[in-house]
């Protein structure tokens, strides 16, 4: 998911900052699950052909390790196994094998490799509300793989330079040792639009033979397109969370419409409410805290114990391995990290061509908080940056700030962030509080919004109450039925 931002400036500033996203669309009988603890989650038994298997199994290990892990959850594994059987029956691919893997990312994603391997995250697994809506998700995945699209993804991108402009617009023409570029080469071309519609209509075809509720592919686009509103802070264009994507309202009413001719109206095919539930009780919610985690304005990582600040204004959110943060007046900050060799000194990393427009004699080297940090000033046509690295241990980390202006707060506020960068103590991951779904069972005088306050406390709690389970302020709901929340551990 790549959300969108109301002011131009805010917009485009992201666009210098963050890469591309893979897919974010809709995205037999013997099921085995394997062990977990590391490993992959469902594995369905062959499907493809020996390059695609080897396409697969190259970009698998690094998928996983660019979305920080595999999520291991049996419950959730288990449904997903289920369905997935059920899917394969309906696509006439009964002796086919898929991988499914559940990726350690709040990120409201699904996407699928050659070989068979099919990706979905842990926020996308919290946003669906039942079991239909997850066969919508993993019908529409199959049906990338089974039509040959992700195999002609991964051939575009041997060809296509994309990922390397994105990155080039930042970081310069050399991306040979940047991480973050290949983070980006990770998430390979986005899918066609066309090829978006076509599975779409080749997964709620599948979906609804495998005696899924066939009208909940569209049901769960329209919670997607709130999620990455809500996610953007209401940007008016959120409803196209992927710019390679068909609007999401045509997309909906081009679901509902293949819903209709091929099954009839809504109320057929299976949704399993109940099930798809308890599937999901206790499931970890948000930033995983081994990524590290924000708590207000702060960014802490408890395994590599460091913590900064970024100033007032600026809203931080994790990308893929990033933190990326936004200020409501056309600023933004990156903060990732970078391959460097230990006997590179940080002055010599920053002036070796990574980033564009670098001034070598403005790049000084400096210590905060006994850390040792090379700055530096670059500029391209549209950008003003503040560029700062760091090594803490055996790991190089960098602060990139990009602003349209040049102002006397913009510097300000790269530097009060750059001072902030420091080892975190025990009192500083004490503050990490982990979140997940639990359920609530619908009493007799209950309503949407009686629900909703139970998760006042956290921020926007009530707003995402409503988006976790497609309802609205004011509906009903329906007594002895569970409903997600989320609560802090």
């Amino acid at each position: 998911m790549q959300p969108s931002i109301v002011m131009v400036a805010r917009a485009g500033v992201l666009a210098a900052l963050l890469l591309l996203a893979g897919c974010a669309g809709l995205a037999g009988p013997a099921v085995k699950v394997s062990a977990t603890g590391g490993q992959n989650a469902p594995i369905v038994p062959a499907y493809g052909d020996a390059e695609d298997d080897v396409i697969g199994a190259r970009e698998h290990p690094r998928i996983v390790a660019s979305y920080g892990g595999v999520y291991s959850d049996r419950q959730a594994e288990i449904v997903l196994a289920r369905i997935v059987g059920r899917l394969l029956a309906a696509a006439d691919q009964p002796n086919s094998q898929f991988t499914v893997t559940i990726l350690d990312t709040a990120d409201v994603n699904a996407f699928a490799l050659p070989g068979g391997y099919v990706y979905v995250t842990r926020g996308i697994l919290a946003l669906a509300s039942d079991t239909s809506e997850l066969a919508a998700v993993l019908a529409h995945e199959i049906a990338h793989v089974t039509l040959r699209h992700a195999r002609a993804r991964t051939n575009r991108v041997r060809t296509s330079e994309i990922v390397d402009k994105v990155v080039s617009g930042v970081f310069g023409a050399d991306v040979a040792t940047d991480q973050s570029s290949n983070r980006a080469r990770l998430s390979l071309a986005a899918f066609s639009q066309q090829q978006e519609l076509q599975a779409d209509k080749e997964g709620i075809t599948i979906a609804g033979k495998a005696g899924y509720d066939p009208h909940a592919a569209a049901r769960f686009l329209g919670a997607m397109s709130r999620f990455a509103r809500f996610s953007a802070g209401d940007a008016a264009d959120g409803d196209d969370f992927l710019s390679s994507h068909p609007s999401t309202p045509d997309r909906i009413q081009k679901a509902v419409e293949t819903a209709r001719a091929a099954f009839g109206a809504p109320g057929l095919g299976e949704t399993d409410r109940s099930g798809y539930m308890a599937g999901i009780e206790g499931l970890a919610f948000g930033d995983s805290a081994a990524q590290g985690a924000i708590v207000g304005r702060r960014f802490i990582d408890p395994v590599r114990k460091f913590t900064f600040e970024v100033p007032q204004g600026y809203v931080l959110q994790t990308s893929k391995g990033a933190v990326v943060g936004v200020a409501g007046d056309g600023e933004a900050v990156r903060f990732d990290s970078a391959e460097v060799p230990p006997t590179m000194a940080l002055v010599d990393y920053l002036k070796s061509g990574w980033i564009a427009g670098l001034r070598p004699d403005s790049v000084v080297r400096e210590s905060h908080n006994g850390i040792d940090m090379a700055s530096g000033v670059a500029v391209t046509e549209q950008w003003h940056f503040r560029v700062s690295v760091m090594r803490l241990g055996d790991k190089v980390y960098r602060f990139i700030f990009a602003a349209k202006t040049d102002s006397p707060r913009f510097v300000a506020g790269a530097g009060q962030t750059l001072r902030s960068f420091r080892e975190a103590t025990a009192k500083d991951i004490a503050q990490i509080r982990k979140l997940s779904v639990r359920t609530v069972t619908a009493g007799s005088l209950d309503t949407a919004d009686s629900l909703a306050r139970r998760m006042a406390g956290l921020t926007r709690g009530t707003e995402l109450f409503y988006i976790l389970n497609n309802l609205y302020p004011g509906d009903p709901v329906e007594p002895g039925q569970k409903y997600k929340i989320v609560a802090v551990q």
